[in-house]
């Protein structure tokens, strides 16, 4: 997986005596092979090391480019943009797609013709992929798991012309945000050392490099895709989540004929959308048991693996699926002795579960793959976005010859399956992990080279 482009010599004696004098000064250090440069620990230059006005400030404008993202496209951009973070930089990527999608903004607001608009739609969809899929990259370089937990916690006709003045705006805002790549800013650090040592021959350690645009194509491009069809845990993560969200959708369709039943307005039945809202908000809860959980490691010194973090999952995945029963079975036509509230009250516990096993879920990616975590979440971007747009169609035709009670429970019993996963994943996980390369040669590369004293 490592790639060598060319091969690099050592400084002679001398040079390498002036350089050894001149890295500490950079906050960095020569590489155990005598040859490349690395990162030195608690260098400020590093994302990890910024301060936290810095931290804020990127993350949130890039967190509020976000808000303003999400088309069917994404599947598209999803599986294009990660690779290409990972080795060319995340700004360039950040500003481009911001300006570009206020543009189809503007076309879609002024265009009469419904091509127009339904290209538009689609190149918003493609640009939005960046945000939606790289910033898990930039809260990677930028945070470690403890604050990743919080951050990412609190990340989810004039309407388009308003889009386009507040990503417009935003575009400028994003030309202060820094550059997060700790590969690309090493390699910019290297570049003025060896402005300043004269030794032409200094190259910092990426194990991500491409050559050319050649091999980054044969290499990185395909990596997302590469990703979810040989990784198991980028697989099922990747099904799950896809299916929580996908849920959400399917909703969307399903539930105003399923109260209208009840007796509500086509305006009332609407209003149990709510309760999905209730439920997403109370995921806060379990962040703050998550931090609980991390403290206590961090008390008895041991580490803390992706595993640790699963608790979310653990209790989101049989809430969903006693939810989609609960919520199966207290509904017309098969029961019409009950209350609405009943049913109400299941969708608060289905929207709780779908966020915690989409959030945690993402996490444990995150977590797996380090430094590849950009292409793991385009990955799974990819498998949203298709079953994203696939459930909604299908489940009017499903309420129709299934009826709402037994289309229910079919989406109960596949959430059934699901309550398998958290004891799979957390006892073979890490064995999953070790036999991994990408997940492997992720965690030994972050291991020789982070500069994070407290750890991934």
């Amino acid at each position: 997986m490592r790639t060598v482009a060319r091969v690099f010599t050592a400084p002679v004696e001398s040079e390498k005596e002036t350089l050894l004098a001149l890295l500490p000064q950079y906050g960095l250090k020569l590489a155990p092979d005598g040859i490349h440069i690395q990162w030195a620990l608690g260098n400020c230059r590093h994302p990890r090391n910024w301060s936290l006005q810095r931290k804020v400030y990127d993350t949130t404008l890039i967190i509020f480019l976000e808000f303003f993202t999400y088309l069917i496209g994404q599947a598209i951009g999803g599986v294009v943009f990660p690779p290409y973070s990972e080795v060319f930089g995340r700004k360039k990527l950040y500003v481009a797609s911001s300006a570009l999608y206020g543009m189809s903004c503007i076309l879609i607001a002024s265009v009469p013709s419904l091509i127009g608009v339904a290209m538009g739609r689609c190149l918003c969809g493609f640009l939005s992929a960046i945000p939606t899929t790289v910033v898990v990259g930039s809260i990677e370089d930028t945070f470690n798991s403890r604050e990743r937990v919080w951050v990412i916690c609190l990340w989810t006709i004039w309407l388009f012309y308003i889009a386009a003045i507040v990503t417009g705006v935003l575009t400028l805002l994003l030309l202060t945000i820094h550059e997060s790549r700790p590969s690309l800013l090493l390699a910019r650090e290297v570049a003025t050392l060896r402005k300043v040592t004269k030794i032409d021959t200094l190259e910092g350690l990426n194990p991500d490099k491409a050559p050319d645009m050649r091999s980054f194509v044969r290499i990185a491009l395909f990596r997302p895709i590469r990703l979810l069809f040989t990784e198991l845990i980028v697989s099922v993560v990747s099904i799950i989540s896809a299916v929580a969200i996908a849920l959400v959708y399917l909703f969307t369709e399903a539930l105003p004929p399923i109260y209208e039943s009840f007796g509500f307005t086509r305006k009332q039945a609407c209003l149990p959308f709510m309760a999905i809202g209730l439920g997403l908000s109370l995921g806060l809860l379990t962040r703050c048991l998550d931090l609980r959980i991390i403290t206590h490691h961090r008390a008895q010194g041991r580490p803390l693996l992706p595993e640790d973090k699963l608790t979310g999952f653990w209790i989101g995945a049989p809430i969903l699926a006693v939810a989609l029963w609960l919520f199966a079975w207290t509904i017309p036509p098969a029961v019409t002795n009950l209350p609405w509230l009943v049913s109400v009250a299941a969708l608060v516990l289905a929207g709780y579960s779908l966020n915690e096993m989409d959030y945690v879920l993402g996490g444990y990616l995150t977590d797996s793959y380090l430094s590849y975590a950009a292409s793991g979440l385009a990955a799974l971007s990819l498998v949203r976005a298709l079953l994203s747009a696939a459930l909604p169609l299908i489940s009017a035709p499903m309420l129709e010859r299934l009826g709402a009670n037994y289309s229910v429970s079919v989406l109960a019993a596949v959430a059934t399956v699901f309550c398998a996963v958290p004891p799979l994943f957390s006892r073979y996980g890490r064995r999953i992990r070790a036999r991994s390369a990408f997940a492997r040669f992720s965690l030994t590369v972050y291991r020789e080279y982070s500069v994070d004293e407290e750890g991934y």
